[in-house]
C-alpha cells in the first residue's frame, strides 16, 4: 500500500449520508493537509454537482468514477488509497465487491451497515483473505452500532478500573431521540425482511444473538430480547423494544468474543427505549410496542409493503433536512452490574440527528481513526469499532464528532 495516491476515499459520496460526510470532512480536513482523499461513485455528474454545492474549499478534490458491479474499476479504486469509507447501500445488494476488493488489496474499510446477516456472509468469504492481505474491515461505524459498541466499552473500562472486573450485565436505554428515517435505511430493513422471508436457514440465523461471533471457542448463554413493555427496576421506568437492538446486541458480543477485552463467560446485554414512569409511561411502552409490529408486519407483507413505500415511507436518496439534522440528537444511558450487585452507569450524547448528522460524523472519525491505527496493533480481518479502535476512537468522537461518553449523573426516565 506504500504507493497509494490517497490516505482516503469516500465511496457514495453522493449518497444521503455520502453528501453529509464529505461536507463534514471538507471543514474537518481544512487544516489537516497531509491527509489526501478523494471521493467516488458510480456517476460523474453527481460527484460534480457535489464538488460544486460544497464551493471553494473542495474546488481541487479528486473525483473518482466506479460502478459498485465493476470489479476491475472497484480494484483500481482500492489500490489507490490506505482506506475506503463506503455509504453505498443497502449493502446487502451493492456492497460484497467493494468488500472483496479491499479484501484482496489490502486496504482498509468502513461502513455504517446494520445489516448482520450480511456482515456474517462478508467474514465467511472474505475473513481469510482480509487475514492474508492485511486489509481491516469494520462494520456498523454509525449510529448502528458506535453508541452501544463504544459505550459498553467504555462501562467495562470503568468498571475495570472501579471494580477490578468487568460487568456481566448490561443494560442500554435510549433515553431521548430525534430524527428522521432516510430512504436509504428503510431500503436495507426491507432487503433483510425479503432475505429471511425466502430462506427459513436465514430466518434461524437472524434469532441468534451470537450469529457475529466465531462459530467455536465462544461461551453462549441465554440472551434476553425485548419482546414488548416491561418495567426496568435499574431505571424505574417503562421500556419498550429497540429495533436497532437486532444488530447493535451482535456487535457488542461480537466485540466481546474477538477483543482484547473478553467480558465473561456469562455476559449478558440487552437494550430497549424508556417510555417514563407510571400509567403514561406504560401506555406509550404499549403503544410504541405496537407501533413497531405493525411497521415490521406492513413491510413483510409484499402488498402493504408496496403501499407504504409509495405513500408512507421516504425513497432512497431522502431523508431529514438540514435543519431537522441539527435539532436533531441522542442520549443513550448503560447500565452495568456485576454479580455481587455493584453497578455502574455511564450515558453517551450526540448532538445531531442520530442517523444521519450523528452517523455521519462517526463514520469519518472511524475511517480517520483506523488509518492512524497501527497494524501492529489490529491485524487484517473483520472488527468491530471498540475492537478495532477502542479507546482511540472514543477520544476522536469527544473531540470532533459532537459526541460524549462520560458517567451517568442525570434522570434518563
Amino acid at each position: 500500500m506504500s504507493n497509494t495516491n490517497y490516505d482516503l476515499i469516500v465511496y457514495g459520496a453522493s449518497s444521503f449520508v455520502g453528501n453529509i460526510m464529505t461536507r463534514y470532512l471538507v471543514e474537518h480536513l481544512a487544516n489537516l493537509p497531509h491527509i489526501t482523499w478523494a471521493i467516488a461513485g458510480r456517476s460523474a455528474a453527481k460527484l460534480e454537482q457535489l464538488r460544486s454545492r460544497l464551493g471553494a474549499p473542495a474546488a481541487a478534490l479528486p473525483i473518482i468514477v466506479a460502478n459498485a458491479n465493476d470489479n476491475a474499476a472497484l480494484h483500481k479504486l482500492c489500490s489507490s488509497t490506505r482506506v475506503v469509507v463506503s455509504s453505498v447501500g443497502p449493502y446487502a445488494l451493492y456492497g460484497e465487491p467493494l468488500v472483496a476488493a479491499c479484501a484482496e488489496t489490502g486496504t482498509d474499510y468502513c461502513d455504517i451497515t446494520g445489516e448482520a446477516y450480511w456482515i456474517r456472509r462478508m467474514i465467511d468469504t472474505y475473513q481469510v483473505r482480509a487475514e492474508a492481505s492485511g486489509a481491516r474491515l469494520v462494520s456498523c461505524c454509525g449510529f448502528d452500532s458506535i453508541p452501544s459498541d463504544l459505550g459498553v466499552h467504555f462501562l467495562q473500562g470503568r468498571s475495570m478500573a472501579q471494580f477490578g472486573h468487568y460487568c456481566n450485565t448490561i443494560s442500554l436505554r435510549v433515553a431521548s431521540m430525534r430524527g428522521g428515517a432516510s430512504g436509504g435505511t428503510i431500503a436495507s430493513v426491507i432487503e433483510a425482511i425479503k432475505a429471511a422471508k425466502n430462506d427459513r436457514r436465514l430466518r434461524r440465523e437472524m434469532l441468534d444473538p451470537y450469529q457475529l461471533c466465531p462459530a467455536i471457542g465462544v461461551d453462549r448463554i441465554p440472551q434476553t430480547r425485548l419482546q414488548g413493555p416491561v418495567y426496568d427496576e435499574a431505571f424505574n421506568a417503562w421500556v419498550a423494544p429497540f429495533i436497532m437492538e437486532a444488530i447493535n446486541s451482535r456487535v457488542v458480543l461480537r466485540s466481546s468474543a474477538i477483543g482484547e477485552r473478553d467480558y465473561g463467560s456469562v455476559f449478558a446485554y440487552h437494550e430497549g427505549v424508556l417510555t417514563g414512569t407510571g400509567l403514561r409511561g406504560r401506555m406509550a411502552a404499549i403503544g410504541m410496542s405496537a407501533g413497531l409490529g405493525a411497521m415490521l408486519a406492513g413491510l413483510y407483507f409484499n402488498p402493504l409493503r408496496a403501499l407504504l413505500t409509495r405513500w408512507v415511507l421516504p425513497a432512497p436518496g431522502e431523508g431529514p433536512s438540514p435543519e431537522a439534522q441539527l435539532r436533531g440528537s441522542f442520549d443513550i444511558r448503560l447500565c452495568g452490574a456485576d454479580e455481587t450487585g455493584n453497578q455502574l452507569r455511564v450515558q453517551v450524547t450526540g448532538d445531531r440527528d442520530p442517523g444521519y448528522g450523528s452517523t455521519a460524523k462517526m463514520l469519518a472519525q472511524s475511517a480517520l481513526c483506523l488509518l492512524e491505527t497501527p497494524r501492529e496493533k489490529t491485524a487484517g480481518g473483520f472488527w468491530t469499532p471498540a475492537t478495532a479502535m477502542g479507546d482511540a476512537l472514543i477520544e476522536r468522537l469527544q473531540q470532533h464528532a459532537g459526541i460524549t461518553f462520560d458517567t451517568d449523573h442525570g434522570d434518563a426516565r
